[in-house]
């Protein structure tokens, strides 16, 4: 049975590789999670979209796949590049309310959102303030020969490792790594793995260690919780592309003290054998910072009558690679394109049925608790009937060509040359890749009534009756008054829809 190699881009070293698993059979991927000070903003998603479609792919490839996202609850400063205030104090500060309560909300607001987009769970989920026993031992062992203490911290002395900055392609002190100015530190891209409290201040977050009552800098967490679950090397390492240029070298060069100093040539010296990153998501009215006010959260969509699997949608029809602008308007193309999927599969759920109850026999493909591997499918359709399968395959394997992948998803539910009950496999594999969930979506799970809205939905559905009533009878007066009563209460009627939808409500 034929399987196309899975090939995806290593930041580090720039190009193409193929997936060579560290231990034969797995696939071992750690993805830095959010800060939970705030909520997430859809940019902020869009990691963990890619990251589900990498995890996604791995298990059609069909390897045991060991995910693991963390929780960072302490130590990440309100500047990515080490500098300022704990985003996490600061906000229980602001709010005047615990920093555990704090780190609780706005991590269930972030698994929410986790569950909306149909992101699939991890393996596990490392909370950074679980681990601080684990931190404090790592930056025990690496602190004599890599690191020197400070009035303010204890601080990573880059030099000391070959190759610092190399994912970033760092090439001065000045660059991209580089870090807040310290009195007191041997080179710029120096950077704190511990924080002293300052003398007469108070964290809520703080714990004793060789170098005073403090908190792990933000780097360190991510390279303890990777090497406790997974092991150094693992197998990858993804994030945003605002990751590559200082939190992933400085998490590569600890990464290097713990278990060797040698060069980046051998990638396996960097913690993880592949980094990837996906890139920004564009918003051009300034709605994608925290700090607008109604930034882009994923409720706002659903606020405004989105239903988030389109916003999963949007994601898939870039590369992970490529910039994203975000509009509303492409955000409603993309909702009419998830609307078509799902009435496709509606009709294949339902020719299917047909065919179930005619035979008596149960054409159902079988249950995936894990979701489809390729190798399963080929064993359940005809090998003349496999190009579909075979080219989407190619397409996921060519660096996670999401874009075309769902070309062939169109293809195959089209198709009709191919058996329905191998039809309906064949499009359960490609979804199980892509999570648009469609064999569980319904039409009426993406008419979603925006917040703003005061009519309800039996009154529009009373209102849409009577109106054809009307039409029926002619009396075109009362039926354009109905429409125009309708539309001055936000609801859209769309006469003649080809997606099969009465209406619609405004924003």
């Amino acid at each position: 049975m034929s399987q196309t190699p899975l090939k995806l881009f290593n930041s580090l070293t720039r190009q193409l590789e193929e997936f060579q698993p560290i231990h034969p059979g797995e696939a071992r991927v750690y993805s830095c999670g959010p800060t939970v000070y705030n909520y997430p903003h859809i940019g902020n998603m869009r990691a963990y979209v890619f990251a589900d479609v990498l995890g996604r792919t791995l298990s059609f490839k069909g390897y045991k796949l060991t995910h693991v996202i963390n929780i960072t609850d302490v130590g990440h400063l309100t500047d990515d590049a080490d500098a300022g205030e704990d985003k996490m104090e600061k906000m229980a500060a602001a709010r005047a309310q615990s920093i555990w309560d704090i780190a609780r909300h706005y991590t269930e607001a972030y698994w929410a959102d986790v569950k909306a987009l149909n992101i699939r769970q991890p393996a596990k989920w490392t909370i950074a303030t679980d681990y601080i026993d684990e931190m404090i031992r790592f930056a025990a062992d690496i602190a004599a020969k890599h690191c020197y203490e400070l009035d303010s911290g204890l601080y990573f002395d880059v030099s000391t490792v070959a190759d610092y900055g190399r994912l970033a392609r760092a090439q001065t002190e000045e660059g991209e790594g580089r870090i807040e100015a310290v009195e007191g530190k041997r080179n710029a891209a120096d950077f704190a793995i511990w924080r002293k409290t300052p003398p007469g201040e108070t964290r809520q977050m703080e714990w004793d260690s060789p170098w005073g009552r403090g908190a792990p800098g933000w780097h360190l967490e991510c390279s303890v919780m990777s090497g406790a679950v997974l092991g150094f090397p693992f197998d990858i390492h993804t994030g945003g592309i605002d990751h590559r240029e200082i939190h992933h070298p400085n998490e590569i060069a600890q990464n290097q003290a713990h278990c060797c100093t040698n060069g980046l040539d051998v990638a396996a010296n960097s913690g993880a054998n592949i980094w990837m990153h996906n890139n920004f998501l564009v918003e051009r009215s300034g709605k994608m910072s925290k700090s607008a006010g109604e930034f882009l959260r994923l409720q706002l969509l659903i606020d405004k009558g989105y239903h988030p699997l389109a916003y999963r949608l949007m994601c898939l029809q870039a590369h992970y690679r490529s910039e994203l602008e975000f509009s509303f308007a492409y955000l409603a193309g993309t909702l009419a394109r998830l609307k078509r999927l799902v009435i496709q599969v509606e009709r294949l759920k339902g020719r299917h049925a047909e065919l179930v109850s005619a035979s008596m026999s149960q054409h159902q493909p079988r249950e995936r608790e894990e979701g489809w591997t390729l190798k399963q499918v080929q064993g359940d359709v005809e090998p003349k009937h496999l190009g579909l399968i075979e080219a989407f395959d190619e397409q996921i394997s060519q660096d996670l060509n999401t874009s075309n992948a769902l070309v062939l998803l169109d293809e195959a539910l089209s198709n009709k040359k191919v058996p329905i009950e191998e039809q309906v496999a064949i499009v359960a594999a490609m979804d199980a890749v892509l999570g648009l969930n469609l064999f569980d979506l319904a039409r009426a799970d993406l008419r979603i009534r925006p917040k703003a809205a005061t009519i309800t939905e039996a009154e529009i559905e009373a209102k849409l009756a009577a109106r054809k009533e009307a039409r029926a009878a002619k009396d075109f007066a009362t039926s354009d008054a109905l429409r125009d009563e309708l539309a001055a209460r936000g609801v859209e009627v769309m006469d003649g829809d080809p997606l099969g939808w009465d209406w619609k409500l405004g924003e």
